[in-house]
């Protein structure tokens, strides 16, 4: 098979499974809107300290994949075993301090400066999916190592049964079932916390009972903590917890800054942040794909064919963001509608999501070029540039925009409006691909060095 055609196959399969994933949050959003405008605005402010969190810690346990696809190029079965059971010491640590943070949400809401009629819904919501954590990075690491094998089918089919169980419990929990009248907008957090146990313990028998796992001596007797490994793997993956932290959050704390602006810019811009969520799972498809095989090439000493899976992942990258802005862009108006049945929000939204085409195609080589720089162990100009733009520029630009009228000895009349910060994000992460796509350019014509 053509490498074109195994990035290609990859990225479709790990794509489904990552759409079934966000279809989650995007399902969990038209229950809530058709709940109510403010369980909406609970839902968008919650799970944008969610998702804060958890892809920091998610993209510390992703760092991973280069280097198990490396592994897995030089033949190196038993080492790779070792180090998924090394991985587990990180992965604990990263739990219990992900859980904290969900546990005591206040600061986060009262630096925002969040509504305080809004805060007792939030935190409830917050508490549930600190629980939802565990089994939620358990299977990440399942996931992870499935991915750097170039294996992703049977996530993706644990992924898409998943959703066929999240949307009912999700519309059960909250508008309740025959006399019992639901828990709200926070039932859809206990139905993820249901569905994230079930695919953790479906994926832990995966492990213990299919075949090809067997060479990788998975459920050996786990070795005491073995220092030099893991201070190499978080001198990797800290970093790329916050560039992937940073990347985020420059995009989910738009909410929580759009939400002194009513509950009806919170309800219209959780609708566009949805759709720009679903978007990105595109180029996050194939920046996994993308980096297994440039992976898998230099730890079999491929040089040449590694440059090329690079080169390849980028370029079907800018194609397939080129379709998705187009698609974007004609049916934003029925897709506004479809999200919610208030015409007010409805008409928002739509303004916005013209926008989410525009940021998408500055998102995307982004995307993808972060996941194909961390094969060259390429992890601290990331989060440099990433925080300097995408916080800087981006977030705290937008910001200044929307509230403040003077800044760093210039003058202007604030704009307080939704677009204000999807402008200034766009912008900065234009830039941030210039600069990515730089990079890639640069590094992969470099000699390797091993892990």
């Amino acid at each position: 098979m053509s490498e074109f055609k195994t990035i290609a196959r990859h990225a479709g399969t790990v794509l489904v499974g990552q759409l079934a994933v966000m279809s989650f949050g995007v399902a969990d959003t038209v229950i809530a809107g058709r709940y109510s405008p403010q369980a909406l605005a609970v839902l968008s402010l919650a799970s944008s300290i969610y998702i804060s969190i958890y892809v920091a810690l998610n993209g510390l346990l992703q760092a991973l994949l280069p280097v198990w696809s490396e592994l897995h190029g030089a033949g190196k079965t038993r080492e790779l075993g070792r180090s998924f059971r090394q991985a587990l010491y990180i992965t604990a640590l990263a739990t219990l301090s992900g859980m904290a943070g969900l546990w005591f949400p206040d600061p986060w809401l009262s630096w925002t400066q969040v509504p305080l009629e809004l805060w007792p819904d939030v935190r409830s919501y917050l508490r549930i999916l600190a629980i939802a954590l565990v089994p939620s990075l358990l299977f990440r690491m399942y996931s992870t190592l499935n991915q750097s094998l170039g294996l992703p089918r049977l996530v993706t089919w644990l992924q898409a049964g998943a959703l066929l169980v999240k949307i009912p419990l999700s519309l059960v929990f909250t508008f309740g079932l025959g006399p019992w009248p639901g828990l709200g907008v926070v039932g859809c957090a206990w139905a993820t916390l249901v569905v994230n146990s079930l695919m953790m313990l479906t994926g832990l028998w995966l492990l213990r009972t299919q075949d090809i796992y067997q060479p990788y001596g998975l459920w050996q007797r786990i070795e005491v903590p073995q220092w030099p490994l893991l201070k190499r793997y978080l001198q990797l993956g800290i970093p790329a917890g916050l560039t992937v932290m940073v990347e985020v959050t420059s995009f989910t704390m738009m909410a929580l800054f759009v939400a002194r602006l009513g509950a009806v810019a919170s309800a219209g811009h959780q609708i566009a942040a949805s759709l720009a969520s679903v978007l990105y799972m595109v180029p996050l498809a194939l920046g996994i794909a993308g980096s297994a095989r440039t992976g898998y090439w230099l730890g079999a000493q491929q040089a040449g064919k590694a440059r090329r899976a690079t080169y390849l992942g980028l370029g079907l990258t800018v194609g397939a963001a080129l379709l998705c802005a187009g698609a974007l862009l004609a049916g934003r108006h029925a897709i506004a509608h479809a999200f919610t049945t208030d015409p007010v929000v409805a008409q928002t939204a739509t303004v916005w999501l013209g926008w989410v085409a525009l940021y998408h195609l500055a998102d995307a080589v982004q995307a993808t070029s972060v996941f194909l720089l961390r094969c060259y162990h390429i992890t601290v100009a990331p989060l440099v540039i990433y925080t300097a733009l995408l916080w800087g520029a981006g977030l705290m630009g937008g910001y200044l925009w929307a509230y403040q009228d003077s800044a760093l000895g210039l003058s202007w009349t604030p704009r307080p409006s939704v677009d204000t910060f999807w402008i200034t994000s766009t912008m900065a992460l234009a830039t941030v691909s210039v600069l990515f796509g730089g990079l890639v350019w640069r590094v992969a014509r470099a000699p390797h060095r091993p892990m």
